[in-house]
């Protein structure tokens, strides 16, 4: 009986206008959850973390410059492949570029690309819920790298499920990654940089394998830090009311990732921030020189009219928009008045209804509208 209650009250909810992301997380089985640690996850990252460790004070600058410049191209594989090209679909890429960004993505060892997408779709779909993997309301740990070392919440897999990943699932060049995943992660990742490392500097095989594994291990906090202390920030000029913040430091740092206020309210705008900055966005300088090269095509961003529309309806009052706005009702002696039926109170379902990226259907008609393209491609 009490099942059948749950099952109608959640109908009714849908049917009332309240999207998934509204709900997900909020019936009685999430209330009843428990985290259940994987231990054999928590013993890798230790040895990985403990391996990383052993370089210090053994590796020469040559070494460290050599597995700093492949960390950096690893970070292009999930930045711009991963993220960018195939979770949001912000740009379209010829053949060779997603063969490269495939091998580059592969040497990172963050899951295959499917796995990936699957993941981060669901992280944007229902961010900060219960359905999302990395869901910074459990705390900064869980959020950064805490998630992989337990058992999802059974309202990741069911609310995920609902998000589309059938144009991912249906490519060969994926599919291939897949099928193959832990042979090429040995081959590119550990086997070709390790040997690389002995043959140039001349060291042994365990100081070469304790260069990848530091190598690794700091390419994934690096990554790791969009999922985690991006989400805990207070500048939030675009949506004041999700999570997810904007931060110069962040937005260096992780190659332009960290404009997250930014890319959660349009996650389908390939420069992943409104900044024209290549010295605050690394991968839009690598999407921008293959486009120069014509193996980037149909870059999507927000457009201006569409940006200054959002930040006056839901944004913190900072964006200089915003500021303007306020400025010139000041001089006109107007006082701005708070609107209890509008978005600022979360309210709006367009708001509510987030969406992965372009191709989803929860994607709001305005933001359509609002989508600028560069370097379309001439059939």
């Amino acid at each position: 009986m009490a099942s059948k209650a749950k099952e109608f009250k959640q109908s009714a909810e849908l049917k009332s206008g309240k999207s998934d992301v509204a709900i997900a997380g909020q019936d009685e089985d999430s209330k009843e959850f428990k985290t259940e640690i994987v231990w054999r996850n928590v013993i890798i990252f230790a040895l990985m973390h403990y391996w990383a460790y052993q370089v210090r004070g053994h590796a020469t600058w040559g070494m460290i410059f050599f597995h700093t410049a492949i960390g950096i191209l690893t970070g292009y594989g999930i930045v711009v492949g991963a993220h960018r090209l195939w979770a949001h679909r912000s740009f379209k890429a010829n053949y060779k570029l997603q063969v490269l960004l495939m091998i580059l993505q592969t040497a990172a060892v963050e899951n295959d690309v499917i796995e990936w997408v699957r993941d981060h779709r669901v992280h944007h779909k229902f961010s900060d819920t219960n359905a999302d993997p990395t869901n910074s309301n459990r705390g900064l740990f869980f959020s950064h790298m805490g998630w992989l070392m337990c058992k999802k919440h059974p309202d990741v897999r069911k609310y995920g499920s609902k998000v589309d990943m059938s144009d991912i699932e249906s490519d060969p060049l994926l599919q291939f990654q897949r099928k193959y995943y832990i042979p090429l992660v040995l081959l590119i990742s550990f086997f070709i940089p390790m040997a690389a490392s002995m043959y140039i500097f001349s060291v042994s095989m365990k100081l070469a394998f304790y260069s990848v594994m530091a190598r690794y291990v700091i390419s994934l906090h690096v990554v790791w830090l969009t999922n985690s202390a991006a989400h805990y920030g207070t500048w939030k000029p675009y949506d004041k009311n999700i999570a997810p913040a904007d931060s110069w430091f962040f937005g260096t740092l992780c190659y332009g990732e960290g404009w997250h206020n930014f890319h959660h309210t349009f996650p389908w705008d390939y420069k992943v921030s409104e900044t024209n900055l290549y010295r605050h966005n690394f991968g839009m300088i690598f999407i921008d020189f293959f486009a120069w090269l014509g193996w980037a095509t149909d870059l999507k961003v927000a457009s201006n009219d569409l940006i200054r529309k959002r930040v006056m309806r839901t944004g913190d009052g900072t964006h200089p928009y915003a500021v303007e706005e306020a400025l010139k009702m000041k001089k006109l002696g107007i006082e701005k008045v708070e609107n209890n039926n509008n978005n600022n109170n979360n309210n709006n379902e367009e708001d509510i209804k987030t969406c992965w990226g372009l191709g989803d259907k929860d994607m709001p008609f305005e933001d359509i509208r609002g989508i600028t393209t560069y370097c379309t491609k001439i059939e």
